[in-house]
């Protein structure tokens, strides 16, 4: 029979005898539950600190030191995540207006100081931003921004035509020239209206190279920020003067078009709808649009729901903004929809 001296050296948890696991675990106690630093654990105990370090990880490995986090109030961890799985997204981010039935200012001013939020921590330099004009909830987006310090954008670039009623036209070009402020780019404005009159006048204003040089930068960007629009368009894009007219309306919804990005409009499982509107769209492409390597929705409310859905299913983008309501709604989504 083997010795008591010889069982003491048996293994007893990866391989580990219980003098090798007694100093594992007295490492793992000191750093994580005494809060000591590495080097003076390895003081204390006359060991190295590469094998401080080391002994830290197998403690891990091994489930003697199990990592929790606990997700604070107003944060919806595991609903992004689901939202992200369920769509093939690279990020999503939950807005809690903090009310179980919001209004729509209240949606509109949690969805923006999210997003800004989002901007400022994953801007870091070198982007070429294109944004759309016209949206309520990139307004919000760029009101609730701080500056930064140091640049963390290149360039930020009107991707539709921002010229329009002149009352409105203030809150298109605020948009791009704030948030180029805001970050330290140079700001690019298209000086066109978003819908032309008719092709013929669209031909007329692609032929002008202040404009013609504007719709060259859209093949460098890297970058998107914009809202996703419903058939009916927003009261912002209405006072614009660039809205469709309810006759197109009406023919868009006979094709099965739900939604739009940048005036390029879309049906429920986020195919193209072509029509005779886009002879008339000054401003990025579908293809083109689809093509930046981020593209990010800042959408939200519930009449945003079907074309935000929409836009998910058809990968026009890959992060996406929104409020608590829509992304449970999202969420809730069955399986293969």
């Amino acid at each position: 029979m083997p010795s008591e001296r010889s069982n003491l050296r048996e293994p007893v948890i990866g391989g580990l005898a219980p003098g090798q696991l007694r100093l594992l675990t007295k490492v793992a106690r000191l750093y994580h539950e005494h809060g000591m630093r590495q080097p003076q654990i390895a003081e204390q105990l006359h060991i190295s600190q590469p094998r401080v370090s080391r002994l830290l990880k197998q403690a891990v490995e091994l489930g003697i030191v199990r990592t929790t986090v606990v997700t604070p109030a107003g944060v919806h961890a595991e609903l992004e995540e689901q939202i992200e799985r369920r769509f093939g997204l690279r990020d999503v981010v939950v807005a809690d207006p903090g009310h179980p039935s919001p209004s729509e200012q209240s949606t509109l001013q949690a969805i923006g100081a999210a997003a800004a939020v989002y901007l400022e921590t994953t801007l870091t330099g070198g982007d070429r931003i294109g944004i759309s004009s016209w949206s309520s909830t990139l307004l919000a987006t760029v009101d609730a921004m701080r500056p930064r310090p140091t640049p963390v954008a290149d360039q930020v670039v009107q991707i539709i035509g921002g010229v329009g009623n002149s009352t409105s036209q203030v809150y298109a070009t605020r948009i791009a020239d704030r948030l180029a402020v805001l970050t330290g780019a140079e700001a690019v404005f298209l000086p066109a209206p978003g819908l032309a009159a008719s092709p013929a006048a669209r031909e007329a204003l692609m032929a002008d190279p202040h404009i013609s040089d504007v719709l060259a930068t859209y093949d460098g960007l890297t970058m998107v920020l914009a809202g996703v629009g419903s058939l009916e368009p927003s009261p912002l894009l209405v006072e614009s003067g660039n809205a469709i007219a309810d006759a197109e309306q009406e023919a868009l919804r006979k094709l099965g078009a739900v939604g739009d990005i940048c005036l390029r409009f879309f049906d429920e499982k986020g195919e193209l709808v072509k029509s005779a509107l886009d002879d008339r769209v000054l401003g990025i492409d579908a293809e083109t649009l689809r093509s930046i390597p981020r593209r990010v929705a800042i959408a939200g409310g519930t009449r945003k729901y079907t074309s935000i859905r929409a836009a998910l299913r058809g990968g026009w983008v890959d992060v996406l903004v929104t409020d608590l309501g829509v992304a449970r709604r999202l969420a809730e989504e069955p399986d293969g929809q």
